[in-house]
């Protein structure tokens, strides 16, 4: 933490946005450039204080904005996605710089999905219909109707950070709730570029609040507040069990999207063609920091040696740059703990007796001097290792995979399905009857088969196991952000 006056060169300084206004903070936290390692940016520190005034806000605003139409609503939202389409470039560009990821990936994928994701609940929220029950015999009749539960408390990670925060968001005030919203410390930008479009979108005043901070200070203290009564969550495990324990007193609604160990599953009759090229960017895509991304790699034995040979190979040509440069593949880690903890995972792969065929010392980064102090690695890839192994068990959350042998079919569904999470797995084979086996057997919330990241928003998205509680999509997001009420009518 420092003074916002901190160092020589003027730093960007964000400022919390509570009942339609910005609103300075009497602390602030320094944010960095991954892929430079410099501070340029001042990030509100806040706390109790901030949050009771969001909360504030948020509960003037909700009986106004609750008793629109899903017509008018809807209109709001398609509004915003306008002005955030018109804004792609400039969010993109901050997106990059905040987050290390590459502009391009910024271009193509986080702010187009931030826009679709608006679009997608201004349109889904106009067609939820209500159930109707007679009972003739007994003069009656029965129907449901669907409420906002009221404030919803979102809280977003820093991998994809207006992808998933406008993800939360939309479905919510779609509903008819208000929002508080604490985007991750790491990564704030675009969120508060987000607000200065809120009210040319025409959402009043309270509606939306996005308060910057950390977890253990303004985190708690929104998942904690008694008139906050859901809790919206997209992060890891140890942070979900502790939202659980303060959200316990109050039976708080909790939604809970957090990590993946995934499984890519490659039978001996998979078109290496396509295999390939979409494991290398399920495995490194966005530097491996997507919950999605493939970090256990299952191949048929009969087929093991040319895979591994095609796959490290079509690795190495994974070109790590800087952000900007349109020819990178991959970008910086987000902080220099991430990578250090990144890099832990394979010093203890080595210490286990596993081979690291490529990348992380074993290949030479080069980066301009500007950006030696970035947090920047390479593409890893590691074999020879067990599955009770710490790099096969636990999510390591950057662009390191392992590849591993297996005979059958059974095995391999066996093998897979021994770690605690159960987020996503993708299947690699030409035998129909075997995708829709294997599909069916795994423990995973979704699985891809013959391909990776392909996404249908109408139906459900979430994990099994310790990936997560509930899901997201067009209904199941519907459902989770309203209560249904059951009447019934005597006449």
């Amino acid at each position: 933490m420092s003074s916002p006056t901190a160092g020589t060169r003027a730093l960007l300084m964000l400022e919390n946005f509570i009942d339609g206004k910005f609103l300075p903070c009497s602390s602030y936290l320094d944010s960095y450039d991954p892929s430079t390692g410099e501070v340029y940016c001042q990030v509100p520190n806040s706390g109790k204080e901030e949050i009771e005034a969001a909360v504030e806000a948020a509960r003037a605003a909700f009986p106004g904005w609750s008793s629109r139409s899903p017509q008018e609503r809807s209109q709001v939202l398609q509004r915003l996605a306008d002005l955030l389409e018109q804004s792609l470039e400039e969010l993109a560009q901050a997106e990059s710089r905040d987050q290390g990821k590459t502009l391009t990936l910024a271009r193509t994928m986080d702010i187009p999905r931030s826009v679709q994701n608006f679009r997608f609940f201004a349109s889904s929220i106009l067609h939820h219909t209500s159930e109707c029950t007679q009972m003739d015999h007994l003069g009656c009749l029965h129907y449901t109707v669907r409420t906002p539960v009221g404030i919803a408390g979102l809280i977003s990670p820093w991998n994809l950070p207006l992808y998933l925060l406008t993800w939360k968001m939309a479905p919510a005030i779609a509903a008819g709730n208000t929002v508080i919203a604490k985007p991750s410390e790491l990564t704030s930008v675009t969120a508060w570029m987000m607000c200065k479009l809120l009210e040319k979108a025409g959402v009043p005043p309270g509606v939306v609040n996005i308060v910057f901070g950390m977890g253990p200070r303004v985190g708690e203290a929104l998942v904690s507040h008694p008139e906050v009564p859901l809790i919206s969550f997209t992060g890891s495990q140890p942070t979900a069990e502790r939202i659980t324990q303060l959200s316990a007193p109050h039976c708080k609604k909790l939604s809970l999207e957090l990590g993946g160990k995934n499984p890519a599953i490659i039978f001996e009759d998979a078109n290496l063609e396509e295999c390939v090229p979409t494991t290398v960017r399920s495995s490194f895509a966005n530097q491996g920091e997507i919950c999605l991304c493939t970090s256990r790699i299952f191949v048929q034995k009969s087929i093991y040696s040319e895979f591994l040979k095609r796959f490290v190979e079509a690795t190495r040509m994974w070109k790590v740059g800087i952000p900007s440069d349109p020819s990178a593949d991959m970008g910086a880690l987000i902080s220099k703990a991430h990578l250090e903890k990144v890099r832990s995972y394979i010093k203890k792969a080595r210490m286990e007796g596993a081979q690291i065929l490529c990348g992380e010392g074993v290949d030479k980064l080069n980066l301009p001097p500007r950006n030696q102090a970035g947090y920047f690695m390479l593409p890893t890839v590691i074999t020879d290792i067990k599955d009770e192994s710490c790099c096969m068990k636990e999510e390591i959350f950057g662009p390191v995979t392992c590849v591993v042998p297996f005979d059958s079919e059974e095995e391999v569904i066996q093998r897979a399905n021994s770690v605690k999470y159960g987020l996503a797995a993708t299947v690699w084979s030409g035998n129909v009857g075997r995708v829709h086996r294997v599909a069916k057997k795994l423990q995973s919330g979704l699985v891809w088969t013959n391909c990776w990241l392909i996404r249908e928003l109408n139906l459900p998205f979430g994990g099994m196991k310790s990936s997560g509680v509930g899901r997201e999509g067009a209904k199941d997001s519907y459902e989770f952000f309203t209560e249904i009420k059951t009447i019934t009518i005597k006449h």
